[in-house]
């Protein structure tokens, strides 16, 4: 069986998030979306609330799993059983920051990494820019995924 994680912050989790999820499951059997818990990070929803969205939005998908954590990621990997994290890329700078990263869990635990890269219609699509929107009490729903309730 072929597991993957998905982490993230997911403050909230947007269209672009949905869509990662939605092509990794065309090639992996089971994906965890693993909720980060950086407590330096000063985040819009609690971490139970993104918890819940996420669970939501899956509640009829058996594959997808939704798991927050702590610590390194390669550890929550090991913990969850995954042999792969998949992470998606927007620009040339993502794509620098995600190499040296999957170079290290690579080396560290064995853990492959898989970059997928953004449809080029969602790559202006950010938690940070969505995060902003909701601070000055704009409608974000074009953002989010269908039928995703904050």
């Amino acid at each position: 069986m072929k597991k993957a994680i998905f982490p993230g912050t997911f403050d909230p989790f947007t269209v672009g998030h949905f869509s990662v999820v939605k092509r990794a499951l065309t090639f992996m059997d089971e994906i965890v979306i693993g909720i980060g818990i950086n407590e330096s990070k000063r985040t819009w929803f609690p971490t139970e609330k993104r918890v819940q969205m996420i669970r939501e939005l899956y509640a009829d998908e058996p594959r997808i799993k939704v798991e927050a954590y702590s610590g390194l990621t390669i550890d929550f990997a090991r913990e969850c059983g995954a042999k792969f994290i998949v992470r998606g890329i927007r620009t040339v700078r993502d794509f620098e920051y995600e190499e040296t990263i999957a170079d290290i869990n690579r080396k560290m635990a064995g853990i492959e990494t898989i970059l997928l890269f953004t449809e080029p219609e969602l790559t202006s699509v950010s938690s940070t820019i969505v995060r902003e929107l909701l601070q000055f009490g704009k409608d974000v729903t074009p953002f989010l995924p269908e039928g995703m309730k904050l």
